[in-house]
């Protein structure tokens, strides 16, 4: 296939967190907003006179300094997150927004809140509490903590407008990327898809990474370019397949995914787009601050909820999204240390082969990616079981 428009540009700024965007959005005088979990309604982040950087550390070597202070059975995320803010990596940043989600990611945000790192004058960090569960009390508790502890903070350290007014344009923003994504990420369905799984996330990556003002064009090009764009005549795929679980933000592990010979077709993880790019609906008689706190905690499939009904949802939702995208198997990777996906990776190989007679390949991984040798033998002994399985069912016709 002919290369995608500014595909190459945007693998460029996915190499560092201090992107030549986020300096220029910066320069132009907006707030650098950092968060690190869904539950940090982005669109809050994008409203007038800021910007939302969900936090990576690409290209990281081993967390040495990190690790004296979190201990090395903490996960590698939290980890590399914490030693890029030590290396002056996110001084860039004008305040951190943080969840009390995650355990470890909690841990590096209280760093950033206890210990002089970031070098910014204006920067602070400040934790929202998110409930457990998804009701209506649930989403009347979690409304009154974005207000206390994102709107009314950036209002009284920024001067940012948190009006009605203000927040529906952010939603206006936000729901246009939303659409381009959906757009972008419907060809994956194609019997032949016209979209890798690589190119996708790098696409994916950067609606969470950059200002979202400076790349709605570059989106508009490529979902424009998609509808003309042929497949390869011989794919080079055997297989497709979906990848789920923790926290994933390194496009190069989805290609090494594919150079074994299954293309990506879905992202169900962390930093992917199903969920996490569907629309926000403002209900009638909803102002838009509830109608941000109910999407998000109705669309997140986050394994902290832990209630035997939504559990059940979360597989039947990845047996879904396999069936709509033509998937034949899945792989769920889990970020080693990581406690709630450590249970959900169990047990869904365990309930989807049998519940749904979906093939799972189960991967505890390091955010550092050193053990490439013994992740392509697995997955290539994975596509192989797949194509075995095909030639069963052939067989028994």
């Amino acid at each position: 296939m002919r290369d995608l428009p500014h595909i190459i540009e945007f693998e460029d700024l996915l190499q560092q967190a201090h992107n030549p965007l986020v300096r220029q959005a910066r320069e132009e005088g907006k707030k650098a907003l950092g968060y690190t979990c869904y539950f940090m309604p982005e669109v809050l982040l994008d409203l007038p006179g800021c910007f939302s950087v969900r936090l990576r550390a690409p290209r990281s070597g081993y967390p040495d300094m990190a690790t004296y202070y979190m201990s090395n059975r903490t996960c590698m995320y939290g980890r590399c997150l914490l030693e890029r803010a030590l290396e002056g990596g996110f001084n860039f940043l004008d305040a951190q927004m943080a969840t009390e989600t995650c355990t470890v990611t909690c841990r590096f945000q209280e760093h950033l809140q206890l210990m002089d790192i970031i070098k910014n004058p204006d920067f602070f960090c400040e934790f929202t509490d998110v409930p457990f569960k998804k009701n209506q009390n649930s989403v009347e508790h979690y409304e009154k903590q974005l207000r206390a502890h994102v709107l009314d903070k950036l209002q009284e350290h920024f001067g940012i407008d948190t009006s009605d007014e203000a927040l529906l344009a952010a939603i206006d923003q936000h729901n246009e990327v939303c659409r381009l994504i959906t757009e972008i990420g419907s060809y994956r369905k194609l019997e032949n898809p016209t979209i890798t799984g690589t190119e996708f996330a790098m696409i994916q990556l950067v609606t969470q990474v950059c200002p979202k003002y400076l790349i709605l064009d570059q989106l508009r090009d490529i979902a424009q370019a998609l509808k003309t764009r042929q497949p390869d005549a011989r794919p080079a795929w055997r297989c497709k397949v979906v990848l789920a679980g923790s926290e994933e933000d390194d496009p190069y592990f989805v290609q090494l995914i594919e150079e074994c010979g299954a293309l990506v077709v879905a992202d169900r993880h962390c930093y992917g787009s199903l969920p996490g790019r569907e629309e926000i609906a403002v209900r009638e008689g909803e102002t838009p601050l509830r109608a941000i706190a109910r999407h998000y905690l109705e669309t997140s499939m986050c394994p902290r909820f832990m209630e035997q009904h939504t559990m059940r949802e979360r597989k039947k939702y990845l047996a879904d999204i396999a069936d709509a995208y033509g998937a034949e198997g899945i792989i769920i990777c889990q970020m080693k240390f990581c406690e709630y996906w450590s249970y959900e990776r169990t047990i869904d190989s365990l309930v989807l082969p049998r519940d749904f007679g979906i093939p799972v390949c189960s991967i505890e991984k390091e955010y550092v990616n050193l053990a490439v040798g013994q992740l392509r033998t697995r997955f290539q002994a994975f596509v192989e079981s797949i194509e075995f399985k095909k030639l069963q069912k052939g067989a028994a016709r």
